[in-house]
């Protein structure tokens, strides 16, 4: 009898096969996170087993992670170095700016930015308007930086050492010199007139070249910030057709000639909105994509509800993948300093790092890297928010959430980083994921409601069973 219910066994077993166990090539994950109404910033809680389990259930809420197939390669994150940054940086004391460097570009110390932009010609974020140039010199031969030699370019280089001697920097103009303009001014709109169009390709040249001679690399430019603005600052209007024709005739050409077709040239430079209508117009000219990077965009648009038009981007990088996105510019406006701890600093920039990496953007460049207890200095009143601010009155340093919600990327995912496919079961835990060029897994998960939601990271027939606070973000480490 018992040999014949062995026999049985053996048999149903032949049959069937041989039974695999779940694959779990991996053993621990480490996470970071930073939390409403709690002490974390940044954290380390420790780490999290991962065991067998092949099939998740409707009722677990999950967090998938596949690594079988990759996306697009990370650029960098950073910030920009304005001249109100450098302007309030020079005003900290010693102490103070050593701290600040290493928040920023530290990558123990502090959230390891590798990523920079800076003004060409003044910005709303100036103390005043200024060019490099005389009044009528259309062959630029009184070019000078020395306006930038004071704070901007100093501060860029101590990041740069701050950083380990690397940063990728990109410049962006506000508004060629107003002798240029057809409303003669650098402030309110107004567009480059015909006859300056080869001057002001060759001024990009002029700067590039002076910021190296002082040892800053350039590695990009953009052509125009916020080219359908008209501001009451410094700003110039290009339609899709006028940047395209620029690029093409003018700016491409040129930075060929003088020996930089290697700088990264990026167009748009503004909001989703009418990304899509600006990168079809400039990237279905052969003559001028032939010329373009990538595009860059902004987050100042009209939201539908509570929602960026993160679908546009996703529509440019399915149209055009040769190309890249980044996005050039973000923060919050109108500053308040009874509203610079507000939670909802940080949780904007996580649904949007969140949603634009998601969409195929591959750098992602916050605004002013500091700011002064006004939201300052600003030439026009226009006062805004920056991830960490300083109280030139005391000396002290005051880092808003969005510091270290800009961190839970930041620090963790690295220059070359492959986007990876992540997937969440519930809408309360949005998620993006990388692996390193060292082969590490960086999943970031973000929780912006009021419940506290206990779930799973699911990896290869294998889970690891976690928590995500209400009001939090973690950065996950899989080894």
């Amino acid at each position: 009898m018992m040999y014949q219910y062995s026999l049985f066994i053996f048999t149903l077993l032949h049959l069937l096969g041989p039974v695999e166990k779940p694959k779990n090539n991996t053993k621990q994950v480490e996470k970071f996170t930073t939390a409403e109404n709690t002490n974390l910033r940044i954290s380390s809680e420790g780490k999290l087993n991962f065991v067998p389990y092949s099939q998740p259930l409707e009722t677990e809420p999950t967090v998938f992670i596949n690594t079988g197939k990759t996306f697009q390669t990370m650029l960098g994150i950073g910030g920009a170095v304005t001249d109100a940054a450098a302007e309030t940086f020079a005003k900290l004391p010693l102490e103070q700016q050593k701290e600040f460097l290493a928040a920023y570009y530290d990558q123990e110390q502090g959230i390891g930015y590798n990523l920079l932009r800076t003004n060409i010609n003044s910005c709303d974020f100036s103390s005043y308007s200024y060019t490099y140039v005389k009044e009528n010199d259309k062959e630029l031969t009184s070019f000078n930086i020395a306006s930038d030699e004071k704070f901007k370019i100093p501060l860029i280089k101590q990041a740069i050492a701050a950083a380990g001697g690397k940063l990728t920097t990109y410049v962006s103009p506000w508004s060629p010199p107003a002798f240029m303009k057809t409303n003669n001014s650098m402030l309110h709109g107004g567009k480059l007139k015909s006859e300056y169009q080869q001057a002001w390709a060759n001024y990009y040249i002029k700067f590039i070249k002076e910021y190296e001679k002082r040892n800053i690399p350039i590695w990009g430019l953009t052509m125009q910030n916020e080219p359908m603005a008209k501001q009451r600052w410094e700003s110039c209007i290009y339609t899709a057709e006028e940047e395209r024709d620029f690029i093409k005739n003018y700016l491409g050409p040129t930075l060929y000639k003088a020996g930089m077709a290697n700088k990264k040239l990026i167009a748009w430079d503004h909001n989703r909105d009418l990304i899509y209508h600006r990168a079809s117009t400039v990237l279905g000219d052969p003559e001028a994509a032939k010329y373009i990077w990538g595009i860059g965009f902004h987050w100042y648009e009209t939201w539908t509800g509570n929602r960026m038009q993160f679908d546009n981007v996703a529509k440019v990088h399915e149209s055009f993948p040769d190309k890249q996105l980044i996005f050039t510019e973000g923060c919050k406006e109108k500053f308040s300093l009874d509203s610079i701890y507000n939670w909802s600093l940080g949780e904007k920039y996580g649904y949007a790092m969140i949603n634009d990496f998601n969409c195929g953007t591959a750098g992602w460049t916050d605004w002013n890297i500091l700011l002064d207890e006004k939201g300052g200095p600003n030439h026009v009143q226009n006062y805004c928010f920056a991830p960490i601010h300083a109280d030139t009155r005391t000396g002290k340093l005051i880092y808003t959430n969005a510091y270290y919600y800009l961190g839970h990327f930041s620090k963790f995912i690295k220059p070359g980083a492959k986007r990876i496919t992540t997937s969440s079961t519930r809408d309360l835990l949005q998620t993006t994921g990388f692996i390193n060029p060292d082969g590490r897994i960086v999943v970031v998960v973000m929780n912006a409601s009021d419940k506290n939601v206990d779930y799973q990271l699911w990896l290869n027939g294998a889970v690891a069973k976690t928590q995500s606070q209400p009001h939090s973000i973690s950065t996950f480490i899989i080894n």
